[in-house]
């Protein structure tokens, strides 16, 4: 999967830009502020509905415009059609157009274009709550199973309907019947969960086993959100309904599912440092986009969001040498080019970034800024 032109309204400190990106490695330098990061959170809002620093209506929108608008085309690897994307959102209301048609549903820009972040934000896949966790599994698995979405919205559609039974104090046989429905729907989601996580595990080894090979193997460890091993969903409902009812909101299932990297050779109970928690979350997502590749037959975009400040010398080149190895197309956004990054010899552009202007520079310009 590769961009080739990305344009963006609104966004931040721009007000118009374009990037043309190029195969390979595409690499966006400039001054803290410049705006370099912004380039990234477009993709992702058009591949996620969201910024990976919060919501639309968060300060995405640049002071005084009404919108933020994303333009993305892009070219697949099975088909020779090039791909388009339209994205406007107010913070409130969105429109969206995929491939000349309006869509109707989010989801449908999220499922046809691939990106796969890695901010300064995202040790919290490691050491945040439940939650990104649970959205990183999702992801994957929205992704390479064409009708899981449908089974995730009957799971939160039955939630949301037993949360407000037992918020309204309904009778017992309401919350049957959405016992049932949360159980129907909640198995087998937990199902796929589970097998994702299995599959995912000997793509983390080989990743993490380049990137922090002082914790010795990883694996990863699955918690379904009730005491799956002991009793079915079903029962779990039934038996917690009482205290359901008592705090208003359901506390067994899926949502509540959870899933942790363990390493062999981390006592237990023994937390990662902060820099081993950086490369243990990028190690998930290089995994996650390897599986992903796996399965597709086509890599997904690549975005490192400041990855010299997240990561050491030595990991930098780790990190760059499998992904252009891969034949990925990636962005890296960073104050100077990273070192090991020349773009007189590698595949790749290098844009820089200044007061809201992208400017592209020419392959033979010198590795550090201009």
């Amino acid at each position: 999967m590769q961009v080739t032109r990305l344009a963006v309204a609104g966004l931040r400190r721009f007000d118009q830009a374009e990037l043309l990106p190029a195969a390979g490695l595409n690499l966006i330098y400039g001054d803290n502020g410049a705006g370099k990061t912004s380039l990234l959170e477009a993709l992702h809002l058009m591949a996620y509905g969201r910024s990976f620093r919060g919501r639309v209506r968060e300060g995405l929108m640049r002071t005084g415009r009404e919108a933020v608008e994303v333009f993305v085309e892009w070219q697949e690897t099975a088909s020779p059609r090039l791909r388009r994307a339209g994205l406007r959102h107010t913070g409130q209301n969105w429109t969206g157009r995929l491939d000349g048609e309006s869509v109707s549903q989010l989801g449908e820009l999220c499922a046809a274009l691939a990106v796969v972040s890695f901010e300064p934000g995202s040790h919290a896949l490691v050491t945040g709550t439940g939650e990104p966790r649970r959205r990183f599994v999702d992801w994957g698995l929205f992704h390479v199973e064409q009708d899981f979405l449908n089974r995730w919205r009957r799971y939160a559609r039955a939630l949301k309907q037993r949360n407000a039974l037992l918020k309204s104090g309904a009778p017992e046989r309401q919350l049957d019947a959405w016992d049932h429905e949360l159980a129907d729907s909640g198995e087998p989601l937990t199902e796929r969960r589970q097998q994702y996580l299995e599959q995912l595990q000997f793509q983390l080894q080989a990743v993490a086993g380049e990137l922090v090979p002082s914790l010795g193997e990883a694996s990863l460890g699955f918690q379904p959100g009730w005491r799956r091993s002991e009793v079915s969903l079903a029962d779990a409902l039934l038996l917690a309904r009482e205290r359901d009812r008592s705090l208003g909101y359901t506390t067994q299932g899926p949502h509540r599912a959870d899933w942790k990297v363990q390493y062999a050779s981390l006592a237990p109970g023994e937390t990662l440092s902060r820099g081993q928690a950086k490369l243990t979350a990028l190690s998930c997502l290089l995994a996650q986009a390897q599986d992903y590749a796996r399965r597709r037959g086509e890599w997904p975009v690549i975005a490192l969001d400041d990855l010299a400040s997240e990561l050491d010398r030595r990991h930098q080149r780790r990190v760059l040498d499998r992904l252009v190895a891969s034949g990925a197309q990636v962005f890296i956004t960073g104050t100077e080019v990273p070192p090991g990054l020349d773009p007189a010899t590698r595949p790749g552009a290098l844009f820089h970034v200044e007061q809201g202007q992208v400017q592209r520079l020419e392959p033979q310009a010198p590795s550090g800024p201009a």
